[in-house]
């Protein structure tokens, strides 16, 4: 049986994130059994997809809202990762990311703590899609701003919230321009400060929130975007770099093509030479100086997609940084999740808690 290189190159470098992110391993061996061609990448994803969205309309109808909760959750992890890279597909990307969303709201009431879906306002008049949460037991609580990365999206991030809410922290994650719900009408931009701002305005209309004590964890791309933003947002009390790089051109060549065909596209580049030179001003040069907030950055030795060298420049430039490197931590670090996934949580709570409003 012969493998078409794309489905290689995903399961290789994906399956740890996809199981970290809620794939069910079982699901994860079937699918690696069955996909031989890119093609039948989505329409397998999606396929499972369906099933786990029906068993959640069952047991909605019985009154099951926990079951259903949980099967709309991994319906919705399904279908986003059977179109998370399969831009070569545009219409199998645009129905695999509505159904995604509309999953993940069917579940969003019967999900742990207090869940909701906003519209925060942006520039010309758009608008920049979140989930708020917040933990039943905490009055006016931090929150944690989530940014996804190059291919993922805000519903993929919601274990991530699960730890932060389980520590008191209210979580807020995005789809910022060229991601998830945005991607569509806007390219990726580097000066992630500016949307993030728009999102602290919007947190300081929540009375429901402490938005004096806003932290921002971003991962993979979302983690060269906290950086920026808190180079440029002094409203962020404290931020979490985990596996992103210093100057995302000059590692162009090393992206497996997936990467390099999602880059191409979510900065709405027309070819390859293209998103070259528009990712000549995704760098961090000149930037890391601007950081004053705690900065924790957290790596991967073995990471695919950027050198560790990348980050330990970050740690020396950025003054009090913490770098937690992981010798046998992949990209993302997904293939040892327990190592650092309490521990980042445990941490932004401190710098949050620690931070005395004026």
């Amino acid at each position: 049986m012969v493998i078409e290189e794309r489905v290689t190159i995903a399961l290789d470098n994906w399956s740890p994130r996809f199981t970290a992110n809620g794939v069910d391993s079982n699901d994860l061996r079937h699918l690696s059994r069955t996909i031989q061609t890119w093609e039948e990448w989505s329409p397998a994803w999606s396929a499972l997809a369906t099933e786990r969205e029906q068993m959640g309309l069952e047991a909605e109808a019985r009154h099951d809202y926990e079951s259903a909760g949980d099967h709309f959750l991994h319906a919705a992890i399904l279908y986003h990762f059977g179109k998370f890279i399969a831009v070569k597909f545009p219409e199998q990307l645009r129905q695999g990311h509505l159904n995604t969303v509309r999953t993940y709201q069917r579940g969003l009431p019967y999900f742990d703590y207090v869940n909701e879906r906003v519209e925060i306002p942006y520039e010309s008049g758009r608008t920049i899609p979140g989930i708020l949460r917040r933990p039943w037991h905490t009055s006016r609580p931090p929150v944690v701003i989530l940014a996804p990365g190059l291919d993922s999206v805000k519903e993929e991030l919601h274990f991530y919230g699960d730890d932060m809410l389980r520590r008191g922290m209210a979580t807020l994650a995005i789809d910022g321009p060229g991601q998830g719900e945005s991607e569509f009408d806007l390219p990726l931009r580097p000066d992630y400060a500016v949307p993030i701002g728009a999102v602290i305005d919007y947190l300081e209309t929540r009375p429901e929130v402490d938005a004096q004590r806003v932290g921002l964890l971003g991962v993979s791309l979302g983690g060269f975007f906290a950086v920026r933003a808190a180079a440029g947002e002094r409203r962020l009390r404290a931020a979490v770099m985990l596996a992103s790089g210093y100057n995302l051109a000059e590692h162009f060549d090393r992206y497996p093509i997936l990467t390099q065909e999602a880059f191409i596209h979510r900065t709405k580049s027309a070819n390859e030479a293209e998103a070259r030179e528009r990712l000549q001003a995704f760098t961090l040069e000149g930037y890391t100086q601007q950081v004053t907030a705690p900065l924790l950055i957290i790596f991967g030795r073995k990471d695919r997609l950027f050198p560790p060298e990348d980050a330990e420049r970050v740690a020396a430039e950025v003054r009090g940084a913490e770098l937690w490197m992981f010798a046998e931590g992949n990209h993302v670090v997904n293939n040892i999740p327990y190592k650092y996934r309490p521990q980042q949580a445990d941490w932004m709570r401190r710098q949050l808690l620690a931070y005395a409003p004026t």
